[in-house]
Order: C-alpha cells, then structure tokens, then sequence
C-alpha cells in the first residue's frame, strides 16, 4: 500500500502521448472497411461465376448423351509424336544413342517445375517396326515390387494404355523389382492384377536409378498397337513401403499445367463446341462427368506465378497489417448471407472439395489459394437429368483485381495512417513540450516567491501573466494571491513596532507609579506584591523588545558596514566579560595561535554570541563548563559554543532556526523562539550559516556558526582540523557535528 501511496502516475508528455496511440484505430476502422469491401467483391464475383456455371448447366440439363462413354478418338489424347531414328538403339537407360535431333524434342507432363515426385519426360522413336520409349522419372523415394505382393500397383510402375488390333482397349504395366531388366504384365481394366500370370515378353527394357529417380528404356512392336497406334502413358508413384498406396499418377493425359484435379481427361467435341464460345479473360470452364473426368475445357490457363523475388519492407509491414487485420475480421467478420455460397477461406480446400458437392446436386462457391500471392475462386453447378446428377460446370477465375485493388487501397491506408498518425505524435509531442515547459516555468516562479524559511521574496509572477488559457488564470491567480500575501506579512513585520511604540506608552505610565508608590510610601518598598509587578514589567518590556529586534533585524543588518574583524581577539576578550557576567557559569575558551580575520560586523557578531550564550546558559548543566572553540580551515572559520545538558529531541536541527520555535518546557513562557532565528539571520548576511548538532556521547548540545575567512595578502594559509567538527566536552574532535564542508 505504501508503494501504490508514492506512486504518481505517468507524467503530462507520457499521458498525451498515450492518448495519441489511440489514433491507431483510425486504420484499423479502415481495414476493417476495406475487409467488409472485399467480402462483398468476392461475393459478387462468387455470385456471378454460380449464374454463369448455372447458365451453362442448362445447356446441358438432360442431355445424358454427351456424357456417355465414347469411343476412344483421336481427340481424346494429347498428341505423342513418334519420331524416325536414323540409328540402332541400345536398351540400356541412357539417350546418348538417339539422334540429337531427337533429344531435342523431349516431352515433359506433370508439374510446372517438373521436379515433383512423378513427373516424367519422355521420348518417342520409330525403327525397324518398333515404338521405343525412354521416360526420366522424378521418383526420391522408389519402392519396388515385393514377390510377396500379388498386386501389381502395390509398387512404382509404368502404365502404357494403347488401342489394340481388334479394337479393344490394351493395359500394359511396366514394373521392376530392382534396377535392370523390366517386366511387363496384361493388366485388368482396375489396373490391379495381371490379366495372366505370364509376362509381355514382346515389351522389353531396362530400368536404371538416379540420384533423383528413375531412368526407364523400353519397346514394343509397332504391330502390337493395330494399325490406329494410339497410346498413352502414365507414371504411378508409390511413396509407403509399408503401406504401399498410389499417391499419384502422372499421364500424357492431361498435359502439364492442367492436372490441378488429378483427373482423367476424356475430351468430347460436341461438348468443347458448347462451351468453346463462352469463356472469358482469367476464367476458365471445364465441364466434368460423374466419373471425374474432365469432357471439355475452355478459357484461360490459371497459371501460378512462380516469381522467387523477395518481399520488401513494405511488402512485411503488409503482412505484418494483414495478420492483424484477418485476426480481428476473423473475430468480428460476418458471414455471406447467401447459403449457397460458402465462401471459404481454408488453404486446405481443394478442387475436390468443389467437384465433389457440385456432384452431390449443392451449388457452392470455393475460395482457395494457388501461390503465395494468387487466389481463385472455384464455382461449380450440378447438371441434372430426371433428378439426378450426370455431370458438373466447374467455372474458376483468379481474383487478381480485387486483390490488386485491396492492395492498392490498403498500402495508401497504411501510408496516410502512418504519416498522419507520426505527424499527431509530433504535434502532441511538440504541444507536451512547450505546455511542460509553461508549467516548469510556472513552478520556479511560485518557488523562487517564497525563501526556504517561508518568507515572500516576490509579489507577482514573471511568466504566463499574459496568457489567455487555464494557465494564464492560474498564473494570475498565484500573482493575486502573493500580493494579498504580501500585504498581509508587511502588516505582521510592522506590527512590532507599532506594538513597542503602543505597549511601552502604558508601561512607561505603570512603571512611574511604582515608582511613584515607592517614593509616597516608604515601607511598601520591599513588598512582594511591588516586587512582583516590577518583575512583569521588566517581562513585558523584554518580549516587546526582542520581538522589535526580530522584526528590523533584517533592515537593521542591510544599513550595517562590515569591516575587517580579528574574530580571534574579539572572542576571548568577549569570553572574558561573559565569566564577569555570569558568575556562576565556568567559560573556557580555545582558538588558534595567530589572528583570524573576517568581515563583519561587530556589534552583530557579539549580539550573535549574546543569543548563543544565553541558550548555553539556561540549558547547561550545574558545575559544567561551557566551551567556546574556534577553528579554520582554508576558506571559512567556525565558531563552537558546547555546553553539557539537555540533548536535542530527533530531528529538532532542521527547525531549531526557525522562528517563534522553541524547544524549552512549556512553563518557560518569556522565550519565543527568537533567539537562535537572530542567530541565523546574523550568520547568513555575513555569508555563513549556524546549525546545531548533539555532542557524540550524548552529553550536551553544540551550536556551531561558519563565516568566510578574509586573510591579508600574503598571509599563510593557516592549518585546521581535516573534519569541521564541534569538540566534545573533553577537547577531543568529535565526530557528531559531520562534515565540516560550508
């Protein structure tokens, strides 16, 4: 509690400066603005690809036709060039013997980068009546087949899909239990078992491994494939050895850059020719069946940037703004109010996602990204015959103009927030500044008004007087009050004298008729009662005095001349008369060898001690001395009275000069307090100061004034005590008093 008492809170600069940080609401109302803006642009661009995906879905709504199984055309395969090699060619997984000229033309499926597990490059040659194929696989972790396996897609392999002679469909895979010699087996139409348990011996070649995968070599007659040769190819990667699943396949269908659904393409013509004229810029349109297949697609190839520059400063703090931002809209977003359009922004969902409730008959629009910095939106619409679904119209367009505006509106957020915000900080700084430094001025202005003893040096206010704000009233009030004040002590200061001048007319009066009593009638001369009434008169004319002395003390000390003062000379023979005044007090005085000057007063100087003594006197013990020690040092002089008796209550020092403050008995009433306050005006005119301090045993009380030393010129320094300290009551040094520094 005493900790949370002291503590004063922030100052005035530190307040307006975290009032200032409040502004930083300002951008982030205006993220929020540009957040619910987006949200309404995405879903009306989710809106617009669903009627669009609708609209072309009616084309096809009970037209169950165009999604049968069709012949195997052409058209349903990308286009596999068989070149004519002009040399033999060894099966030993390496190109170096095929024509350069064939090298050159090497086909590449799978991902854009190609450096994918399963992406594949492949060549196609012709010699002799022979197709030879040589495929680079990208394969990091290969798992063969295991005898202990009886299917074959359990392990990496090769799938060659041809049209045979009598018009059925031919399924060949290639496997391999170790680099070297492949094996091929008639495959079923899932493409698990062989059909026989007899290996394709007319298909032959070799399988070689890189340190980045696979290098596969092979042939197969030219006859094999019937006189339509139509093929293709596929790579299906196997990554568990223990679970031993196909997590991909590769194909020559579709081609790279068109796998983003892993889908089977199987292009129908009548359907591309539909919706061949309906696509538009950044969009893109496929039409799928039921069996996932991809019939026809038109439109714009959703390309993913591939860009590695690296983000600059204003790209982070972007970042750094948008997380904020996604978290709060997050929190405090709201959701589209449409059902249908399930706007999502989950960077797990997949096309899939899309294609698969599109099939189940819902309608939805996805929201997913393709890079770090591209975004699409996936709309998808059911086709439907007799109530049920036959196929879907996938419509899919980046939001690059959107993302491109919101970036745009975001960085001119961010810039005006900022520079605005720094130019506040600023202004409030600077507005801090100059008000904190009005309210220091203020401050010294009230302090230096008032001494440390409470006394007005000043009526009025030098600053701020003429100021029109809160500041300038206070300022104005302070002045107002400093000069009532002031009236006020010029009423008290000159009240003494008025008081001497009014008491001592009464006094003058009663002391004539005790006088005058006395003299009429002899024998009440030593009555008490007369005796009493004298002494209250003396009293009375005492305490007029020392409180007229108080009150001029100050201008009395302004007319006085100082001079050049041998303090040494002055204190023993003023030492000398005090043993003649008191007679029954001890003095014993103690002071360097040679003279010390100063430039004082010497009337001040003795009625000074006359205080000082006068204290010692009524508070030293019986039959104790009372010691007057003075001292030099380089620059000043110290004058100690030390007396045994009362000590001083704690912390009593610090008041002990003040005046109308006495620390004697309550029954003492003659003393005011005046006494060592004459004593401390005295001291600080002639350019020193008084204090006062316990003896170190605890026996006494001492009294020490320091005042500049002035020496002739050419005189030695004399040498004093290291410590300007009071001496005990046995001559010794004493440590009470501290350090003897002015």
């Amino acid at each position: 509690m005493k900790l949370l008492r002291r503590f004063r809170g922030p100052r005035l600069g530190t307040k307006i400066m975290l009032l200032g940080l409040l502004l930083l609401v300002v951008p982030w109302f205006s993220y929020r603005q540009l957040m619910e803006m987006e949200r309404l642009l995405i879903q009306g661009q989710s809106n617009a690809q669903l009627l669009t995906a609708e609209g072309i879905s009616t084309l096809f709504n009970g037209r169950e036709d165009l999604f049968d199984d069709l012949p195997v055309t052409f058209e349903e395969f990308e286009n596999l060039y068989v070149h004519t090699l002009q040399n033999p060619i060894r099966l030993d997984g390496r190109a170096d013997d095929w024509d350069e000229a064939t090298r050159g033309r090497r086909l590449a499926f799978g991902s854009d980068s190609g450096d994918r597990d399963g992406d594949f490059t492949v060549l196609l040659g012709e010699r002799a009546g022979q197709l030879y194929v040589h495929m680079e696989v990208v394969d990091r972790t290969r798992v063969f087949r295991s005898p202990d396996h009886l299917r074959l897609d359990s392990s990496d392999h090769v799938r060659v899909s041809y049209i045979r002679p009598d018009g059925d469909d031919g399924r060949i895979a290639i496997v391999f239990g170790a680099p070297g010699v492949i094996t091929a087996y008639e495959m079923t139409a899932d493409w698990r078992y062989a059909q026989t348990g007899t290996p394709n011996t007319q298909l032959q070649g070799v399988m070689e491994e890189t340190p980045d995968g696979l290098r596969i070599e092979f042939r197969m007659p030219l006859a094999q494939m019937g006189s339509s040769r139509y093929f293709g190819l596929a790579y299906a990667d196997v990554a568990d050895p223990a679970a031993r699943e196909i997590r991909r396949i590769t194909q020559t269908l579709p081609t790279a850059g068109k796998e983003s659904f892993n889908l089977v393409v199987l292009r129908s013509p009548e359907v591309l020719n539909i919706i061949q004229g309906l696509g538009y810029a950044g969009a893109r349109i496929l039409v799928i069946d039921p069996q996932l297949r991809v019939r026809a697609e038109t439109g714009t190839d959703l390309a993913v940037s591939n860009d590695a520059d690296e983000d600059s400063a204003f790209d982070r703090l972007l970042g750094w703004f948008g997380a904020a931002g996604d978290w709060l809209a997050g929190r405090f977003g709201a959701e589209p109010a449409d059902p249908r359009l399930r706007i999502a922004e989950d960077a797990e969902a997949t096309a899939a996602n899309v294609i698969a409730s599109a099939l189940q008959g819902e309608p939805i629009a996805l929201r997913r990204r393709l890079g770090e910095r591209q975004e699409v939106i996936m709309a998808a619409h059911p086709i439907v015959s007799r109530d049920r679904v036959i196929g879907t119209i996938v419509v899919e367009q980046n939001t690059s103009e959107i993302l491109s505006f919101q970036r745009a509106a975001l960085e001119q957020v961010i810039w005006v927030s900022l520079l605005s915000i720094f130019a506040v900080l600023i202004a409030l700084l600077a507005f801090s500044a100059r008000l904190a430094w009005r309210i220091r001025n203020l401050r010294r202005d009230a302090n230096s008004a008032i001494d440390p003893y409470g006394r007005l040096r000043a009526a009025t206010l030098r600053h701020e007087l003429r100021a029109g704000d809160e500041l300038g009233d206070l300022a104005r009030s302070v002045s107002n009050m400093l000069a009532r004040l002031q009236q006020h002590n010029t009423f008290l200061e000159n009240m003494p004298r008025t008081l001497r001048h009014e008491i001592n007319n009464p006094l003058n009066v009663l002391s004539t008729s005790l006088q005058n009593i006395t003299a009429e009638h002899p024998e009440l001369e030593d009555s008490k009662y007369l005796e009493s009434a004298r002494r209250g008169l003396l009293r009375i004319g005492s305490i007029v005095q020392n409180l007229a002395d108080a009150a001029n003390l100050e201008d009395a000390l302004a007319a006085e001349e100082l001079e050049r003062v041998d303090l040494r000379e002055l204190l023993e023979n003023y030492v000398a008369n005090c043993a003649l005044t008191h007679a029954n007090t001890r003095f014993e005085f103690s002071g360097p060898d040679h003279p010390v000057y100063a430039m004082v007063s010497d009337y001040r100087i003795e009625q000074l001690l006359d205080k000082i003594i006068d204290n010692a006197v009524d508070f030293h013990r019986a039959n104790s001395p009372i010691k007057v020690h003075l001292e030099t040092w380089r620059d000043f002089l110290q004058i100690t009275v030390a007396n045994r008796g009362p000590t001083l209550p704690p912390r009593a020092e610090k008041s002990l000069f003040d005046s109308m403050v006495s620390h004697r008995a309550p029954e003492n009433r003659l003393h005011f307090g005046l006494g060592l306050y004459v004593v401390r005006v005295i001291a600080e005119y002639h350019g020193g100061f008084a204090r006062a301090a316990n003896l170190a045993d605890g026996s006494g009380v001492a009294i020490m004034v320091q005042l500049p030393i002035a020496r002739p010129a050419g005189a030695r320094e004399a040498e004093g005590p290291v410590d300007a300290t009071p001496v005990d009551m046995n001559g010794a040094v004493s440590p009470a008093g501290g350090s003897g520094s002015p």
